[in-house]
């Protein structure tokens, strides 16, 4: 088996498959509006390898809206990276409290 199939094996197991784009949720609160929302950059490599996917991230957001850490819950190892690094400078609506969203990015290799 080549590289490039092996690659293609390893990087399908690990690809998580989720139903929605981009979204923000938190069990037993109001979503927080996501106010300013940064595109991820796709991996070259992933691209050329026609890999997707989606990444599920749990993000805790700061009262004034600002993203304080990020726990990947699932997702494409090769697409971890440029999906934390893009949520990461996301700024969500203020709110009362320290909330956790659930954010979901899905990465196609069409676009």
């Amino acid at each position: 088996m080549s590289l490039r199939s092996s690659l293609i094996v390893v990087l399908t197991l690990f690809a998580g498959v989720f139903a929605s784009t981009s979204t923000a949720q938190t069990q037993g609160h109001e979503d927080r509006k996501v106010i300013t929302r940064i595109a991820p950059q796709y991996p070259a490599l992933a691209k050329r390898m026609h890999v997707g996917g989606a990444v599920k991230l749990e993000v805790v957001i700061r009262p004034n809206g600002s993203v304080k850490s990020i726990k990947v819950v699932g997702g494409n190892p090769v697409l971890i990276e440029p999906a934390t690094a893009a949520v990461q400078r996301w700024k969500f609506e203020a709110g009362p409290e320290e909330t956790t969203e659930v954010v979901q990015l899905v990465f196609d290799p069409r676009w």
